[in-house]
């Protein structure tokens, strides 16, 4: 990693108009060197407002939480040393981003995850089936992997080139859980940090403001741990 390290921030969204701004000026504060917001087909004035922040705004149209992701790792600058991830609805403090950079620049991790049920949350910033899903989660990455995650929080920092070589493949809203499975399976240096959790700026939650929204990303969640873990066995064998 080069002296100063370059951090770069990706931020999927889809109709984020009244936080988006906020979110990307707000992170630019972190010593961030560039931020792409992977815009989902938003009906409303997200891009023009992200892009007014001074954030890089590309457009996937197809659907997928994952897939968005892997959208905006793809346009990158090639330069890029740390990537950080988080959401584009202000739930996330952007003012813990360098607290998730710093372990990485030191030496300490290479990975690095904001948990949301830790530190000062405010009141339902989080919704029930959110806590039941970090708290099982965590239970199943602790008892399978040893792991001591206590939340699938989508705000984390990673080494770029350990996240080149962790085979990230799901394109859905198991990637979070994918990634620490991959992370905790390759025995990777990593951190957790408390972040807490705020109330979206606006708009309603894709998953948790709706209940079969909530429960399709539930199915992906559950039905992702147990592929990758048959699958990160099967190749451990090999």
């Amino acid at each position: 990693m080069s002296e100063v390290p370059v951090v770069s921030a990706i931020i999927p969204c889809i109709d984020e108009e009244a936080a988006i701004g906020q979110v990307v000026t707000a992170v630019l504060t972190q010593n961030v060197s560039e931020i792409v917001v992977v815009d989902g087909g938003s009906r409303d004035g997200t891009v023009a407002r992200a892009e007014a922040a001074g954030a890089r705004v590309i457009v996937e149209p197809r659907h997928g939480y994952g897939r968005a992701i892997q959208a905006g790792i793809a346009k990158l600058r090639d330069d890029a040393d740390i990537v950080v991830f988080l959401d584009g609805d202000g739930s996330d403090p952007a003012e813990f981003v360098s607290e998730l950079v710093a372990p990485i620049v030191a030496g300490q991790a290479v990975f690095v995850l904001g948990s949301r049920v830790r530190g000062s949350r405010e009141p339902g910033s989080l919704a029930p089936q959110q806590l039941i899903a970090a708290h099982v989660g965590g239970l199943l990455l602790r008892l399978v992997y040893g792991a001591s995650f206590t939340d699938l929080s989508p705000f984390r920092a990673i080494r770029r080139a350990e996240l080149a070589h962790l085979g990230m493949k799901e394109e859905t809203y198991g990637w979070n859980l994918e990634m620490l499975m991959r992370v905790a399976a390759a025995r990777l240096p990593a951190l957790e940090i408390a972040v807490g959790q705020r109330r979206r700026i606006g708009g309603v939650s894709k998953v948790s403001g709706n209940v079969i929204a909530g429960v399709k990303a539930a199915w992906s969640i559950s039905a992702t741990f147990v592929r990758l873990a048959f699958e990160l066995r099967a190749s451990r064998r090999q």
